[in-house]
């Protein structure tokens, strides 16, 4: 497998603790209730996994999206003849986690948004790197980003996340939710899921589930 995406950030130019915040971000006052944010990037066993710790998502589940709903089942999916990226659709609360947080996670350790329809030995337009905005305000965010990232030589490449509206999200059978907390002992999910998962424990440890309460009690 490439390091690129066993090793998360791999690709990094900066140091992480430096990967720098969105200059743009929606105003939560103006969110209201819960949002949706939905991220391809690569298997969604592995960024379903990542996303899952933070505080404020409320619930994570993998998906398809880009093409109809008659060719949405992993089967298809995988042998690359549809338009679909394997995608994680995550509800959150952006009082207690911005839309622009979560992209500087799914950018810092989530996936490597410099590889072009692939991450590491999955290749395909079904592991592509994409943000599906759902309205005016996340495309203007996350195109923001992603131009900031790029003036600021964060990554050695260009990034190449796509950045394109929701259609329909579809919801994977049901034997791949929280599939790597379930099965840690799976080769895959060994060595490219749960590194992305520690590095985030290790990087964004105030931003995880309970993290206030533990600072609270401190």
């Amino acid at each position: 497998m490439s390091l690129v995406c066993d090793l998360p950030g791999a690709n990094l130019a900066i140091a992480r603790g430096a990967f720098p915040n969105p200059e743009r971000d929606i105003d939560p006052a103006s969110a209201g209730g819960a949002q949706l944010a939905v991220l391809a990037g690569g298997c969604f066993w592995c960024v379903e996994a990542v996303f899952r710790e933070l505080d404020g998502v409320v619930e994570v589940l993998p998906g398809y999206s880009g093409d109809g709903a008659h060719n949405a089942d992993y089967k298809t999916v995988c042998s690359g003849t549809t338009n679909h990226a394997e995608v994680v659709s995550i509800r959150f609360d952006p009082r207690r986690i911005s839309y622009g947080q979560l992209l500087k996670v799914f950018f810092s350790v989530a996936h490597d948004p410099t590889q072009k329809d692939r991450q590491g030995e999955d290749r395909g337009r079904q592991y592509r790197s994409a943000i599906f905005h759902v309205d005016a305000a996340q495309k203007d965010v996350a195109e923001a980003y992603i131009r900031q990232l790029d003036s600021a030589g964060v990554f050695h490449a260009p990034i190449v996340t796509e950045v394109v509206p929701l259609d329909t999200f579809h919801v994977a059978e049901a034997y791949h939710h929280n599939y790597a907390e379930l099965h840690p002992e799976q080769g895959y999910i060994a060595a490219v899921a749960l590194p992305k998962v520690a590095k985030l424990r290790e990087k964004y440890a105030d931003k995880l589930k309970g993290a206030s309460i533990k600072a609270d009690r401190d």
